[in-house]
């Protein structure tokens, strides 16, 4: 095992362990109590694939799973499935997981020559916090498992107020970071690559990927349901921006643009 698999496992570990340890001093098991399962989806045109100059129709699910109560007083459809080992209103903490599709010549034909990117998944663990009552700030480290063996870091501060009763606009920075592991797989071309393709030899390091914002529209049809409109603007940096794959068939300006809607079930364990 890597030592970058053994951070995000060991991360898990330990925010598990003190989530039972703090059930087992108040008697009860961990799971005990009631609980929340967010679930819904996401319709967006979005580049077809990351560094592309053209746009697709795509859906991704939205999920979460947390302790009712002071809940995640806010949550964007960047958010990745995630349960909340530690939930204290102001703080909460657990761990995070995203499927991530395989990529091939199928999804554009700026990929042809390029190797296939296996589907896989991406698991770490995210923190956020709320510095004020109106300011969610989120960060999720995801190691990645067969598409690629990088480390992903996404950060995310959303600011967000009601502007009608069931009404509610938000928007802010994110950014992106990446290891190298996660470059070869998505932006490297090697030398057998760049002859079957066309494209210059490119061997990434690691940095940032992307910077930019996003704005959110939400309406909050009853107590369980919600439903979101959504803009995303990012721009490819570092060596994501260096690729030639980005440079000579693609464009750093990425947008994307949906609709999303979730439906929050509650339930109780004992």
């Amino acid at each position: 095992m890597s030592h970058r698999s053994v951070v995000s496992i060991s991360l898990a570990i330990a925010l598990s362990s003190f989530g039972s340890a703090a059930a087992q001093e108040s008697g009860q098991h961990f799971w005990s109590g009631d609980w929340y399962l967010s679930v819904g989806v996401a319709g967006f045109s979005a580049p077809k694939f990351e560094g592309s100059s053209n746009n697709e129709f795509k859906f991704s699910p939205l999920i979460s799973v947390g302790r009712q109560g002071a809940g995640p007083r806010f949550s964007s459809r960047n958010d990745n499935p995630s349960f909340a080992l530690i939930d204290k209103g102001a703080f909460r903490a657990g761990i995070v997981g995203k499927f991530v599709p395989s990529r091939d010549d199928g999804d554009g034909s700026e990929l042809k020559g390029l190797k296939k990117v296996k589907w896989g998944a991406e698991a770490g663990g995210f923190v956020e916090v709320y510095p004020t009552d109106f300011l969610r700030a989120r960060a999720e480290v995801r190691q990645g498992i067969r598409a690629h063996d990088g480390i992903v870091a996404d950060l995310a501060v959303d600011a967000f107020t009601d502007i009608a009763p069931d009404l509610q606009l938000s928007g802010g920075p994110r950014a992106t970071f990446a290891t190298s592991g996660y470059y070869d797989a998505y932006y490297g071309v090697n030398a057998k690559q760049a002859a079957a393709s066309g494209l210059d030899p490119y061997k990434p390091s690691s940095g940032i990927q992307s910077y930019g914002a996003g704005a959110a529209l939400t309406w909050k049809a009853t107590e369980n349901l919600s439903a979101s409109s959504f803009l995303e603007y990012k721009r490819l940096a570092g060596p994501a921006a260096d690729s030639s794959l980005v440079r000579e068939r693609g464009s750093k300006n990425q947008v994307l643009i949906g609709l999303s809607a979730t439906y929050k079930f509650n339930f109780s364990l004992q």
